[in-house]
């Protein structure tokens, strides 16, 4: 079903860039014969070169944009992050940030970290967006000049990598293939969801529209895989993030020593593929609301399915790397001293403790971020237990 009349329309301009796009994608599908994977569809959506989600310099993060994430609710998110990341400053003084968003979390981890005499000698922020690193770099030089000599930005994945990589939200938005198991796949029969576009003459109505194929090479792999490990019932539907689980593999050929740290919305596999769970987990945001159809306005909403971290460690163990803990945000960030440093704050006479007050709700309670979101930690080289996952592991639950 289509949100269009449930949702806001777009600015004329927007609605132009959205035709753009859309255009682009329906080139493409011409090219491949009349079809492409949804993978391919979702990466053209978010990435397209000046036109995609992610691409085009669009207000995408906070009140102003169309999702909020746990950078922009509260400085609290960076400051517990810091209790985690001073120690391992203390033997590889580095940070790569994947993915940085608007600089939120740059700022107010690299205060934390002076706050707390642990700053890195570099920050590194891997961005694919021009007008994302434009608008990062204005943020850093406005809001902590004194260390502009520390904060450097680059194009893509380092050959060789020691000290703390960051990545929040950057698994969710990586292509997914989407599946469907007609018979829960105890046939054998697995079909891909794809995407072609009704009506390529004219006639009305005009749109991209869903389109099966059998699934074949590495995706019918683990499609095959995912069946026989979890009962899936007829006619069931969900996502294969196989671009996930190969760029945490990669990360075992780069990082000689420390930590990656994932936090993102997903579940174990075993939660990921639950029986009821059978239209799968993709969405999508456009003006703080949640949809899902992911055709609606293509280039101007996020496009977005939940991470299997069963799959994520399967793929980066193999690879040499360890799993150093598994947990919920909220046991994370509570393991990280959330709650004593929200004490104070709650106990002083300044106004805004009450907005604190309702950021640091939504990063720990269940029904908001504290559950949904998870913190996985994967290493080389680390000895000393984690201090985010001093309580609460779930790694047992993978």
């Amino acid at each position: 079903m289509r949100p269009d009349s449930a949702l806001p329309s777009p600015a004329p301009d927007a609605l132009a860039h959205s035709r753009k796009l859309t255009a682009l994608i329906r080139e493409r599908i011409e090219a491949a014969g009349g079809w492409i994977s949804f993978a391919d569809f979702m990466e053209m959506a978010l990435y397209a070169p000046a036109l995609g989600y992610y691409a085009a310099g669009a207000t995408n993060f906070g009140q102003a944009g169309d999702f909020t994430t746990a950078p922009e609710l509260s400085p609290l998110f960076a400051q517990c992050l810091a209790i985690e990341a001073a120690p391992i400053m203390a033997i590889a003084p580095a940070i790569l940030e994947v993915g940085a968003g608007s600089g939120r979390l740059a700022v107010d981890l690299l205060r934390a970290l002076e706050t707390l005499n642990a700053l890195p000698e570099r920050y590194e922020i891997l961005e694919i967006s021009a007008d994302l690193r434009a608008r990062q770099q204005e943020k850093l030089a406005l809001e902590i000049p004194h260390l502009s000599g520390r904060i450097f930005w680059r194009d893509g994945l380092p050959e060789r990598f020691s000290g703390l990589v960051l990545a929040n939200e950057v698994l969710d938005a990586m292509p997914v293939s989407c599946v469907l198991w007609p018979e829960g796949g105890r046939d054998g029969v697995v079909l891909e969801r794809g995407v072609t576009w009704q009506n390529p003459k004219g006639q009305e109505p005009e749109g991209f529209v869903w389109q099966t194929r059998p699934a074949t090479d590495r995706l019918l792999e683990a499609a095959l895989a995912i069946a026989e490990r979890y009962p899936l019932p007829s006619g069931y539907m969900s996502e294969v993030g196989l671009p996930a689980s190969d760029w945490s593999a990669a990360w075992g050929g780069i990082l000689e020593r420390g930590l990656l740290l994932l936090i993102d919305y997903g579940f174990p596999g075993r939660e990921y593929y639950l029986p009821e769970r059978r239209e799968g987990t993709l969405f999508c945001h456009y003006r703080h609301r949640a949809h899902a159809d992911p055709f609606f306005l293509p280039g101007l909403q996020d496009i977005t399915a939940h991470v299997d971290f069963t799959a994520i460690i399967e793929a980066a163990y193999p690879a040499g790397l360890e799993l150093l803990g598994y947990t919920s945000q909220a046991r994370f960030l509570i393991n990280c001293g959330l709650l004593s440093r929200l004490s104070p704050q709650l106990a002083s006479d300044d106004p805004a403790r009450f907005q604190t007050a309702a950021a640091a709700r939504k990063l720990i309670e269940p029904h908001e971020m504290g559950e949904i979101f998870k913190v996985m930690a994967l290493g080389k080289g680390l000895a000393a237990p984690l201090i985010g996952f001093s309580s609460g592991d779930k790694s047992h639950t993978l």
